[in-house]
């Protein structure tokens, strides 16, 4: 597996959060993170993990009119036009307006034919010829709340790949970037635990977390290039 020098990788980091910081995004985003290799100091990072905290759109705020003119002199909605010109379903509900007609080439459906999200913002976050191996995981709860939910889904389901890497670093929240979590990350200074030491410090039984770490880094292994994963808690 192709991986990343460590500076690279935490320059890539940097890259997305200003890209969030820079762009209007599909939907609001409230929390960068990264987590996994790059968080625990390996170099060279295999994989580079990242989660995008996101809110769930009840109403599109798009400033502005909506619509515009239809064929027959009717005003069209966005989803309409976007249903028209995409075949998907969803504009200005599930993902901004203003957004789709300023990007429209980063427009993602998921099998549905809906607007998806996590799509919408892999796309416009990662190249479009993007062959590193990045992971993204997008939800509407924060990371730390979506540990112990994973947490609770893994072991319900007997499904460990379900679980989220919980050694984790806030890279930006809210608007404000943690400097200091960038240096860290760059020279190597956060103190973490092995996955299975994670994993029982959430309330794992040892032979478990043994157990669910073998099997998150096996799936892991098996991945390529970007992935791309979205929750709704």
């Amino acid at each position: 597996m192709n991986g990343f020098d460590r500076a690279e990788a935490v320059d890539r980091l940097e890259e997305l959060v200003d890209t969030v910081e820079r762009d209007r995004m599909p939907v609001p985003v409230r929390e960068v993170w990264a987590f996994g290799d790059v968080a625990l100091g390996l170099d060279p990072v295999e994989r580079l993990d990242v989660y995008l905290t996101k809110d769930i759109l009840m109403r599109d705020d798009s400033p502005g009119p909506a619509g515009t003119a239809g064929a027959d002199g009717d005003e069209e909605d966005p989803e309409t036009r976007f249903r028209n010109s995409h075949g998907i379903e969803g504009v200005g509900k599930s993902v901004r307006a203003d957004w789709a007609e300023e990007y429209p080439e980063y427009l993602r459906a998921n099998a549905a034919g809906h607007a998806a999200p996590e799509k919408c913002l892999a796309a416009h976050l990662l190249q479009d010829d993007e062959s590193d191996p990045i992971h993204l995981e997008v939800c509407n709860a924060s990371f730390e709340d979506n540990v112990t939910q994973r947490l609770r889904g893994a072991q319900l389901r007997d499904d460990y790949t379900q679980l989220l890497d919980p050694r984790g670093v806030c890279l930006w929240a809210d608007g404000v970037r943690s400097d200091e979590a960038f240096r860290k990350l760059r020279e190597s200074e956060l103190a973490l635990p092995t996955l299975s030491a994670a994993l029982e410090m959430l309330g794992m039984e040892e032979a478990e977390a043994t157990e669910a770490a073998r099997e998150l880094h096996a799936w892991r292994e098996k991945q390529e290039g970007v992935t791309v994963r979205g929750d709704v808690v």
